[in-house]
């Protein structure tokens, strides 16, 4: 019997409460506070050093084939010092990251992050706080930054908002919101098939993919998404558009959703937010804008005007982790009406009933206004980051991407290589190489650049043609990388074109 119940015991001297003879784990706390507290301290320095000297490292490292092969290894079962992890880390996973925090990553608009960011990541973390309701701090922070997101874009002060992983998933929930305005709060049981005609949204044709995509994910199907012809400067064509909904009207559909676009992805071009509210007033549409990056710009008193109707958007989605450069991932979607917005998700499970009183208090909580019931703490790194620039500062950043970007423009148009593809609205610069005969000259310089490390440029198509695209997103950036960036693709454009001439 001694044996027995020497044997139900675990390392660490607890009695196996299971009685099943096996061994009770013992916590996953380190068992040397202090030598963690030594690698993690070493491990912090490391990431901060690095965005210190991000200059002088590649932008972007394709990785060897042996580093690839090796995240085929089976699940580990048995433990590691904590210190191999790191190591190993350090070796495989930090030097192939994508290099977003690099000046000269333009290739997509994608965030840069901060230092204060990563801190406010970290203690997240944490905290480790479940932010999908009850009633602690993670949820009134969370509903500081509607309340700021509501002052900035001019929407009353008690619309709502949610953070989502991205401005994809905020579009998709907008519709659905849009979708139950137009369909009352029944569709949620009966579905679409007990709609009285078939439902119709509007968007330019260079409206992001995710918009589609959000059509066929709510059963409204991606065949029922009119992607409106877009003028010379990329917006949309207000009068292609009124006689696109007149045309659905006297086939007897529904039009119930205007999106409009505050900067496309290829070229940054910003709908005329304020006519199309107009139209959507007059159609009785719900009108919900796309502004991934470009609505951020009013952050910036120079840049707002370009907004202008913006305040009247029924819900607006958008991305922290973009412009503001908060750690990814900090999408988020705003709704002017925040009964329309709870209708659309609220959920009376028992496991979800509030209380007076107590750690289950709260009239709404984030679970109310989309689907997700486990969340992290995303608002906290948003609010380390507005509380420690302010938004004036990041304004100006802002700003002065759209400054860096004009000097590409100029670079572009003065030099006898390149010529532009686009006209430049924002901070999105599209060229292609003047006289190339083979539009596969584009794909290789971009593919040159990534992969000596000297800059991420990316491809787009425009007119049915390939051409270079730089979304100048990156806090760091400055006239002087782009002047290095020039030069370095220049003299890479002139070899191939070389090249080209000699083979033909």
């Amino acid at each position: 019997m001694a044996t027995d119940a020497a044997s139900k015991r675990s390392r660490n001297g607890a009695p196996d409460s299971l009685g099943t003879g096996v061994e009770t784990a013992r916590p996953l706390d380190p068992a040397d506070w202090a030598q963690f507290r030594e690698l993690s301290h070493r491990a912090l320095d490391e990431a901060i050093d690095r965005l210190a000297t991000i200059e002088t490292r590649p932008v972007w490292q394709p990785m060897p084939p042996e580093i690839r092969n090796s995240f085929e290894s089976p699940m580990p079962r048995s433990e590691r010092a904590f210190g191999e992890v790191l190591d190993e880390y350090r070796a495989r996973i930090e030097p192939y990251a994508t290099g977003n925090a690099h000046p000269l990553f333009m290739g997509w608009v994608h965030g840069a992050g901060t230092p204060v960011g990563m801190v406010a990541e970290m203690l997240a973390a944490g905290l480790n706080a479940n932010c999908g309701g009850r009633d602690h701090v993670g949820l009134e922070v969370e509903r500081q930054i509607a309340r700021w997101a509501a002052e900035l874009f001019g929407l009353p002060p008690d619309a709502s908002g949610i953070f989502v992983t991205g401005t994809s998933m905020a579009n998709f929930l907008g519709l659905l919101v849009a979708r139950n305005a137009a369909l009352g709060d029944s569709v949620r049981a009966e579905g679409l098939r007990a709609a009285p005609a078939q439902l119709v949204a509007y968007a330019s044709e260079q409206a992001h993919g995710c918009i589609s995509q959000a059509l066929e994910l709510a059963g409204i199907g991606s065949r029922h998404l009119r992607l409106v012809p877009v003028d010379a400067a990329g917006a949309i064509r207000l009068d292609r558009l009124d006689a696109a909904i007149a045309a659905d009207r006297r086939a007897g559909l529904r039009p119930f959703l205007l999106v409009g676009t505050a900067g496309t992805v290829n070229t940054g071009a910003v709908d005329d937010l304020e006519r199309l509210a107009g139209i959507a007033v007059r159609h009785q549409l719900w009108f919900h804008v796309d502004g991934a990056f470009g609505a951020l710009a009013a952050l910036s008193p120079r840049l707002r005007s370009r907004l202008a109707g913006i305040e009247h958007a029924d819900s607006i989605a958008f991305d922290f982790h973009k412009w503001a450069h908060v750690p990814y991932d900090a999408g988020f979607l705003l709704v002017r009406d925040p009964d329309a917005h709870k209708r659309t998700f609220a959920n009376p499970a028992a496991y979800l009933a509030r209380a007076p009183e107590g750690l289950a208090a709260g009239e709404t909580w984030p679970c109310d206004l989309g689907p997700d019931l486990s969340r992290g703490f995303r608002a906290l790194k948003v609010w380390f980051t507005f509380q420690t620039f302010g938004a004036d500062h990041i304004g100006a950043a802002i700003e002065h991407c759209c400054a860096v970007a004009q000097h590409l423009e100029r670079r572009l148009r003065g030099s006898a290589l390149f010529e532009l593809a686009a006209p430049v609205g924002l901070n999105i610069v599209c060229w292609r190489v003047h006289g190339a005969a083979d539009d596969g000259i584009h794909q290789a310089i971009a593919m040159e650049l990534q992969k000596q490390g000297i800059a991420v440029p990316s491809l787009t198509t425009l007119d049915g043609r390939p051409a270079l695209r730089a979304a100048i997103v990156n806090h760091r950036t400055d006239k002087r990388h782009i002047d290095a960036f020039v030069e370095a693709m220049s003299a890479l454009a002139e070899r191939k074109l070389r090249k080209s001439h000699l083979s033909a």
